[in-house]
């Protein structure tokens, strides 16, 4: 008795001994995490300090990379011109709207928030080296807020002992705050972080709204435009002086006109000469991007503004401004949120890692130049040069050119999306684990926080992102990481019977295991998959089970990720109780997967053949159904009939149509590949309808009972089944305009014209 009681005592002082360890493990992390959340900023500020220091010590600004030598060079005048603005607003007897808020943070503070976020905002925008002023200045002004509440607070409690604050001396604290900061001190000293943050809760301000938000980035952005500027490589044979020129330019441009619209509108942006953006992409990993997944696991959620990061202003939802929205989360009872609480804590705890052997394939691909693996081209394609003064052929080369800035702006927004993600990669591929806070859009769809390196993205994403946890494969998990395997590699392997998928996957193993030892110099199979780097882990993953003497005791780290088969059309077969439209969505059981794409392309195909045979002397689109004959597949009609339950218009159908079939490449006239998408559409749309035609009734059902309801100036609400209160925010009132010092803003507000085309997608989500 006494050696069982003695082992069993040392067993137990193992697991206590095991425990202070995990303990004093996660409270590291947690400080670390903290740190990251508060501090981001705060470097960057110290970073420019001290590369000022050391440009005019040694001369190292030539060895900078590019994007920050940009910053270095806006950065003192930026802060010089803030801190007079502040004075000027301090001491000005009529002050501007936003004069309570400049002030708010320190000058060098708000000059790298402002620099960082615009040059975010103009890399990632979809328009030509612009962004627009509202998207910009209220993005900027909701930086600044969120940075005030840190600030503000680690300002009064002397949080960290942080040295870069000046803080106020004792006389001038009031008894109240002094009793804070001792409360808080002795808080951190016991690692008890709840508290802390309910006291940051307690303290925080009134939240600023849209207008101060927009008001003051307005006037930030402007002080930005009149303060930086960007210099041409300085040319040594040449005479003349310098090209120095604005870096940033405030203009307007001509919005589409819409339907039955008479009146040309505009809207003001934000340029950047395109000297800022050349290089850009390569050194994006210098932007800050506050909110990077969790060191640790993310706070419970408990409330509307109660979950997530730490410090980090977190939401349940993404309401987008919609008070209503707002309102209707925060008047429900806890005990109803309940259920979607926990979901989304249950997504949140979920440890992430990053598979570094996938990552490192990636690298290479990527230093290599990229254009493989779904990778984009790292090189801008050539901007063709004029060769003729002719008329007829000078029309021909401004539209050539047209097309190829077209395309390396694209190209140049996807190398700085890639080049983000891959930021983020190489930032926690050395930590044991990860987490990803995730909030809930307004129908209810959960998304992690991160927007860059995250498991709902692309190819890219997933194949390099891998649990943290594994688990042994086990007596049917071979065949299932099989199965998993054919899904991946796609191009119809995924529409076989599970029996035909295991034999695809047995007739290629040499492929796969030469895939997983030799990824680029070998025969490169996995390139050939429809998502090749997802590819790529799995076959990393089966060929260390088929080399293991025991393949089921393999610890597999694969996420499996599942989709459904068209889901908005799952949701209206399955809502009309329609067998037939279920079968083509796979809602009733077979032996292998329908494909509704297929049998769409199916028909389409069928229509055109219909058509070709027509005269064209009598039906104009007799010759485009013969051009395109050739040409229907799956692909083509996809993303339409994907997109057709989320209200698609035919000219969204169009355009869809059209960038296949640029893919393709067999239309090379521009007039001709405009023609014939605009015919694939009508086509395709069609076809839609005739195999579909309850799930268009019940769309157009819903759309009228929206209309209704919109007719009285209410939004369309419902409840999901876990409680979650949902708020349709389009319905009518009057159009929000507020003066800048830029110029005037409208700020978007609910309105009813997308009402009927949006509450059909919305609900079909979440019934």
């Amino acid at each position: 008795m006494k050696n069982l009681y003695r082992k069993t005592k040392q067993k137990n002082g193992v697991k206590i001994e095991f425990q202070e360890m995990e303990r004093g493990k996660y409270y590291l992390l947690r400080r670390r995490q903290v740190k990251a959340e508060t501090e981001a900023w705060e470097k960057m500020v110290e970073e420019y300090r001290e590369l000022e220091r050391e440009m005019c010590e040694k001369k190292l600004a030539p060895n900078l990379p590019y994007v920050k030598k940009l910053f270095l060079g806006w950065f003192e005048p930026l802060r010089v011109a803030i801190e007079k603005e502040q004075k000027t607003q301090r001491t000005k007897k009529h002050k501007a709207a936003f004069a309570p808020y400049i002030g708010s943070l320190p000058a060098d503070k708000m000059a790298v928030i402002v620099m960082h976020k615009l040059m975010g905002l103009l890399m990632m925008g979809h328009e030509n080296r612009c962004v627009r002023v509202v998207q910009a200045a209220v993005q900027i002004g909701v930086a600044i807020e969120q940075e005030v509440k840190i600030h503000s607070f680690l300002e009064k409690t002397k949080k960290y002992q942080r040295k870069k604050i000046v803080a106020q001396t004792q006389e001038e604290l009031s008894k109240d705050t002094e009793m804070l900061r001792t409360r808080v001190k002795s808080l951190i000293k016991r690692k008890r972080i709840i508290e802390v943050q309910k006291l940051v809760k307690n303290e925080e301000t009134k939240p600023w709204g849209r207008d101060t938000q927009a008001k003051l980035g307005c006037c930030l952005i402007e002080l930005l435009t009149e303060s930086a500027y960007v210099q041409p490589p300085l040319n040594q044979s040449a005479d003349s002086p310098p090209d120095i020129r604005p870096a940033f330019r405030h203009t307007f441009k001509i919005a589409p006109k819409e339907p039955g619209q008479s009146v040309v509108k505009k809207y003001g942006v934000i340029e950047c000469d395109p000297l800022v953006l050349a290089g850009l992409d390569r050194t994006v990993k210098h932007m800050i991007i506050p909110y990077v997944p969790m060191l640790v696991p993310p706070k419970k959620w408990k409330g509307y503004d109660k979950g997530g990061y730490l410090f980090l202003p977190s939401y349940l939802m993404r309401t987008h401004g919609s008070r209503q929205q707002q309102d209707a989360i925060k008047s429900v009872p806890a005990k109803q949120m309940q259920k979607v609480y926990e979901a989304l804590d249950t997504l949140g705890n979920t440890k992430w890692r990053v598979n570094k052997r996938v990552l490192s394939v990636v690298e290479s691909i990527w230093a290599a130049g990229g254009n493989i693996a779904g990778l984009v081209n790292r090189e801008n394609v050539p901007i063709p040069e004029k060769h003729s003064e002719d008329l007829g052929e000078l029309k021909i080369w401004k539209w050539n050119v047209r097309k190829a800035k077209k395309i390396n702006q694209e190209r140049h927004s996807q190398r700085c999306d890639t080049e983000l993600k891959l930021s983020v990669a190489r930032k926690m591929k050395d930590e044991e684990g990860f987490y990803y806070p995730h909030n809930l859009d307004f129908r209810g769809r959960a998304y992690p926080m991160h927007p860059h390196l995250n498991h709902l993205s692309s190819d890219l994403c997933r194949g390099v992102l891998e649990f943290a946890e594994g688990r042994p494969l086990g007596k049917s998990g071979l065949r299932w990481l099989k199965i998993h395997l054919a899904n991946l590699y796609a191009g119809g392997v995924d529409k076989l019977s599970y029996d035909g998928r295991l034999a695809f996957v047995d007739n290629r193993l040499n492929e796969i295991l030469d895939s997983a030892d030799n990824p680029l110099n070998g025969n490169r199979w996995w390139l050939t998959a429809e998502d090749p780097f997802q590819c790529l882990a799995a076959c990393i993953n089966l060929s260390e089970a088929m080399k293991s003497s025991s393949p089921h005791t393999v610890i597999s780290h694969l996420p499996i990720h599942q989709d459904g088969s068209c889901n908005g059309l799952q949701h209206y077969a399955a809502l009309g109780r329609d067998t037939l439209e279920a079968a083509a969505v796979n809602l009733v059981a077979r032996d292998k997967p329908g494909d509704v794409y297929s049998e769409i392309a199916a028909r389409v195909h069928d229509i055109m053949k219909r058509d070709s045979t027509k005269d064209p002397a009598t039906c104009s689109n007799a010759l485009l159904a013969k051009i395109l004959i050739g040409q229907v597949d799956r692909k083509l009609v996809k993303q339409t009939v994907m997109t057709s339950v989320y209200g698609v218009t035919y000219v969204g159908a169009r355009e869809q149509i059209k960038r296949r079939l640029e893919e393709k490449g067999q239309i090379t006239d521009d007039r001709m590949l405009f023609n014939a998408a605009s015919y694939a559409a009508k086509v395709t749309l069609t076809a839609l309808g005739e195999i579909f035609q309850a799930a268009r009734g019940i769309m157009g059902w819903l759309g009228d009972c929206a209309n209704l309801i919109a007719s009285e100036n209410q939004p369309v609400r419902w409840t999901t089944p876990l409680g979650l209160p949902v708020v349709q925010p389009y319905f009518k009132s009057e159009r929000h305009v507020i003066r800048t010092s830029l110029q005037v803003l409208a700020l978007q507000r609910e309105s009813d014209s997308k009402t009927e085309n949006c509450i059909p997608s919305k609900f079909c989500t979440l019934t």
